[in-house]
């Protein structure tokens, strides 16, 4: 799974880069892709803007919903491009396994250091 984008953002960027990444991974390893089961429900500011990981937590607090129970029972692979602090994939995987996740990894392509 791609971390998504706002539906703002996804329009004004045109392309969301997790969602290519994760593509692309799913085609290489056969795998899978639900790119519509977690939802970003807030416009949150790029994480890499914020100052501390205080301030990325609460970027992100409540951003992002379970749409369905699709990943109820699953083991989820969620793709972004960069980690800065983690803030993100945890919140998205918290909201996964709310929703019935068996486990939740977390794949990005760089780590802001």
């Amino acid at each position: 799974m791609p971390v998504p984008l706002h539906p703002r953002r996804l329009r004004s960027r045109g392309y969301n880069q997790s969602d290519l990444l994760a593509r692309e991974l799913g085609r290489l390893a056969s795998l899978p892709v639900v790119d519509d089961s977690i939802v970003r429900r807030k416009n949150t500011a790029p994480q890499a803007r914020t100052a501390s990981v205080a301030d990325r937590r609460r970027n992100v607090a409540d951003a992002f919903a379970c749409r369905d129970r699709r990943a109820a029972g699953k083991h989820i692979i969620i793709i972004d491009d960069v980690c800065t602090s983690g803030t993100t994939l945890k919140a998205c995987a918290t909201v996964l396994k709310a929703a019935g996740a068996a486990s939740v990894w977390g794949l990005t392509l760089a780590r802001e250091v």
